[in-house]
């Protein structure tokens, strides 16, 4: 059983753990996974390392309650324990060599995107981020992002916060301007980085995708994170748990990808409510 150290709740739909995993935390690195699950009758989903603490034998997860067993998780509260955390899981993020990198995150994308914001800055990197939300009251991690980088821009879909416009504004204006970047490294919704890469694309800078989003049961068997990627003029096929998460963005198939990850939507949608009205079934 894996202790929750400490909850925080950072907007209406998303939430922080820390989770005492010392043997995870030992060896966790940006870019990897854990899968969990909440209880012994429960499902396994997998979750990307939001942070780690070595010393402290802890690993932090942010996560979006958009299904059942994400809503059962945030029902938890520090003290108690979750069955199963199991990992680091996944290829880490390669950030050997890079000097000057551009972290393109969204909505709760900009958990995964931090500690590789946070690891490229202990390396003397250069870090300039650009975080987009639709709204003021949806935004997290404003002040982390800020002590990773040495440029940060805040963007909102509706104006309430920071600047509005979508991701892509203040990264073509510093392409137009004629900045340059080892790499962009882009997580976040499947249409977000579908722009992004449209947008560096023109540029020849290395983009690298993060393909979360898809990923169901984290080990590569139910076959719902798989890609595909058109590379050397050949498509060639990959599943994102096992092989990434990260992929040259340049050789994803987005479109496909999307129309797989609508394919659950349903299906979480009606899971989540049944379990929200056995809850409240109970508390009546």
């Amino acid at each position: 059983m894996y202790k929750i150290l400490k909850k925080e709740i950072l907007n209406p739909t998303v939430t922080k753990m820390e989770i005492e995993a010392p043997y995870v935390a030992a060896k966790a690195e940006p870019g990897q996974f854990i899968i969990l699950r909440v209880d012994e009758e429960g499902e396994r989903i997998p979750l990307t390392v939001a942070g780690y603490d070595r010393q402290k034998g802890t690993v932090t997860i942010i996560f979006q309650i958009v299904g059942a067993t994400t809503a059962l998780l945030n029902m938890k509260e520090e003290g108690d324990c979750i069955c199963d955390f199991v990992g680091p899981l996944g290829k880490k993020t390669k950030v050997e060599g890079l000097k000057n990198v551009c972290i393109v995150g969204g909505g709760v994308g900009c958990a995964i995107a931090l500690p590789i914001a946070q690891k490229l800055h202990e390396m003397g990197c250069k870090v300039t981020s650009v975080i987009g939300f639709r709204s003021k009251d949806l935004l997290i991690l404003e002040k982390e992002f800020k002590d990773a980088s040495d440029r940060l821009f805040v963007m909102t879909d509706d104006g309430s916060y920071g600047r509005q416009g979508n991701v892509c504004v203040p990264l073509n204006e510093m392409f137009e301007n004629g900045e340059r970047f080892d790499e962009v490294i882009t997580i976040g919704p499947l249409i977000m980085m579908k722009f992004v890469v449209k947008a560096v694309e023109p540029t020849g800078i290395p983009c690298t995708v993060s393909m979360n989003p898809i990923m169901i049961d984290g080990t590569g068997m139910c076959g719902g994170c798989r890609l595909t990627l058109n590379r050397d003029g050949k498509k060639v096929t990959e599943f994102a748990c096992v092989d990434g998460p990260d992929f040259n963005g340049y050789e994803v198939d987005f479109d496909e990808a999307m129309l797989r990850g609508s394919m659950y939507s349903d299906f979480e949608r009606h899971a989540y409510e049944k379990t929200c009205n056995l809850f409240k079934k109970e508390a009546e």
